[in-house]
This record gives structure tokens, C-alpha cells and sequence, in this order.
């Protein structure tokens, strides 16, 4: 089992569901990119939050927290799709993006465009704000566009029944749902409980 997991915005909890599915699958780790927080990454957070994960090295480290494109160019780098590479593994991998569907890698390429060029099915992160039906239904739009398959789509934190509704009416059966509660804190204790708990349903 491969997925990469991305968002339908920044800040809405990618890292730490990334965290529950990699306890959950007893998974790998990957984050392509890495824009800011060299000192404090994703993959420390995982390593943190999980037992024993393999954090696959990322294929770019980038110091200024922003867009990928905007960070490469800051060191006079460019980011190419071809340098990407599924790591080799025997176990099942989480790949995390950065940001949305749409945040750029360079000026022509886009974080959608990883996901089709590493072949893999991706998993929807929702949060709950003004907008986010919006955002969810044009990131599914984009992804059905380019022929990726949703593999699960993810409400992270409480919803009201009107969103949830209006967004599940928007998938096909073949996506899964996941529902993540409200997490008191980012930690292991909290992480390994609700894997543990973690349901998967579809329509």
C-alpha cells in the first residue's frame, strides 16, 4: 500500500493524519519536500508521533518556510520532477505533500503533478472552515481531472452535517472515509490512540 497524502489547503492537519495512517498501516515515510522548519521537519514530528517509522530522507530540504517554488528559488535551486523517486521499501509508505493541490514546485509544475508522475493514489485531508466545501469539491475536481484516483478522502476535527453531506454526495463509492476527531494534543499517546481506534468506511 502506497498513498500520498495532501490537502485541500496548508495548516489543516496533513502531518499529524499522516502521522495516524502511518501507525495505523504500520507504514514508511516520505515528504518529497521540506520548505522551512529544517530544525523541527515533518519527518522528525512522525518519528516523534510513531514507534520505530522509517523516515525516508526528503528529495528536497529547503530552508525559507514557502512555497517550494519560492524557497528553491531563494537558493538558486529548481525543483524537477524527474529527480523524484519512490523510496524502496517492503512496507507500506505515506508520502505527504506540501501544502495543497495546487502549490507550485516551479513555475510550470505543480504538486499535483508529483502525485500523477509518482503514479500513486492520494488521500484528501478536510478541515472545517468557511470555504472548505469550496476547496474540497475543486480539489476533487483537479484530481479526477488528472485521472488520480481518491483513495480516501479525510475529515480531520468535527464537521457539520450539512458539509459532511454536501462533500461524501461529491465522491464516488469507491473512495473510502475516514474520520479523524478533534486531537487534545500532537503527541504519541494521543497518535497511537485513535489508530487504534481509526474506522474506514465507504458511502
Amino acid at each position: 500500500m502506497k498513498l500520498f497524502i495532501t490537502g485541500i489547503g496548508t495548516e489543516i492537519g496533513k502531518t499529524v493524519c499522516s502521522a495516524i495512517l502511518v501507525q495505523y498501516f504500520k507504514a514508511d515515510y516520505w515528504k518529497p519536500v521540506q520548505s522551512g522548519d529544517l530544525h523541527y521537519t515533518d519527518s522528525h514530528k512522525i518519528k516523534a508521533w510513531t514507534d520505530d517509522t522509517i523516515c525516508h530522507p526528503e528529495t528536497y530540504r529547503l530552508k525559507l518556510a514557502a512555497s517550494p517554488h519560492q524557497s528553491a528559488r531563494a537558493e538558486n535551486k529548481q525543483i524537477n520532477l524527474d529527480d523524484f523517486q519512490l523510496p524502496e521499501t517492503q512496507n507500506a509508505l505515506i508520502v505527504e505533500g506540501a501544502g495543497g493541490l495546487m502549490v507550485p514546485l516551479s513555475d510550470d509544475t505543480f504538486m499535483i503533478d508529483l502525485i500523477e508522475k509518482l503514479k500513486l493514489p492520494a488521500a484528501l485531508v478536510v478541515r472545517n472552515y468557511l470555504g472548505c466545501i469550496n476547496h474540497t469539491l475543486l480539489s476533487i475536481m483537479a484530481l479526477q481531472q488528472k485521472k488520480i484516483t481518491l483513495e480516501y478522502l479525510i475529515f480531520n476535527g468535527d464537521f457539520p452535517e450539512d458539509t459532511e453531506r454536501v462533500i461524501s454526495n461529491f465522491i464516488t463509492k469507491e473512495t473510502k472515509i475516514i474520520k479523524i476527531p478533534e486531537i487534545e494534543s500532537s503527541d504519541k499517546e494521543h497518535i497511537t490512540t485513535i489508530a487504534k481506534q481509526l474506522t474506514i468506511t465507504k458511502l
